[in-house]
């Protein structure tokens, strides 16, 4: 357990680093005379995640009582060490936030490669509508920038993810600003969530925007935790 927790740490320590160069802004004198290669927004708030020994949820836990335990969390896949390695483009559906006036398609990966190409989410969290936390994130002020306007979502606003299975109302219970180390973003539980980021402030790596959501049923009210 302790070399365990040594690695994660190293591993976090790598990853800050890596966010701050994906993140550096750049000067625009260097963008047009092609000096350096335009670079864009970490892909992650690159937490060390501190996940359970087992994804299935232990009979001991304080808010399920043992005999009706039946789901297992879902389990956030590492975060790539290169941003830029090739990730096969994959999509589950769509993403609209009408507050922001966007709808688009809901791709699959970490890496620059795979944001690059629109909101993306973490592989390994939670599927649209599913048991534990969908993690998303996007661009602010590159490839569109569909997520320069988090800061604008206000608390019950909608977020609307449709894929294969259906469509999946969440609404927005909070924003917040951490610290590009914060730890659990991408921390999964036994309620249905979802967790939109991004840099902040737009264009700099200092800190992340975090957006939490939670899933509502047909008649527009949160889902109760998983049973």
């Amino acid at each position: 357990m302790k070399r365990s927790r040594l690695i994660l740490v190293a591993l976090a320590l790598a990853l800050v680093l890596a966010g701050l160069v994906a993140c550096a802004p750049i000067d625009d004198d260097q963008l047009t005379s092609g000096a350096v290669e335009p670079r864009s927004e970490a892909p992650v708030d690159n937490p060390v995640i501190d996940l359970p020994n087992t994804s299935k949820v232990g009979a001991d836990d304080a808010d399920l009582p043992p005999t009706t335990v039946g789901y297992t969390l879902p389990v956030p896949e590492p975060i790539p060490l290169d941003a830029y390695e090739p990730t096969p483009e994959e999509t589950v559906g769509s993403i609209a936030i009408p507050r922001l006036g966007i709808e688009e398609a809901l791709h699959v990966g970490m890496t620059l490669t795979a944001i690059n190409r629109g909101p993306s989410m973490w592989p390994g969290t939670a599927l649209p509508g599913g048991v534990g936390n969908l993690v998303v994130a996007g661009h602010r002020t590159t490839y569109g920038g569909p997520f320069r306007d988090l800061d604008a979502l206000a608390e019950g606003d909608p977020v609307v993810f449709t894929t294969d299975e259906g469509t999946f109302t969440y609404e927005v219970i909070g924003t917040r600003i951490v610290e590009p180390e914060a730890l659990g973003i991408a921390n999964q539980s036994n309620y249905s969530t979802a967790t939109l980021f991004a840099c902040h402030p737009p264009g700099s790596a200092a800190q992340r925007i975090v957006v939490d959501l939670q899933l509502l049923d047909d008649d527009g009210d949160p889902v109760p935790a998983a049973r």
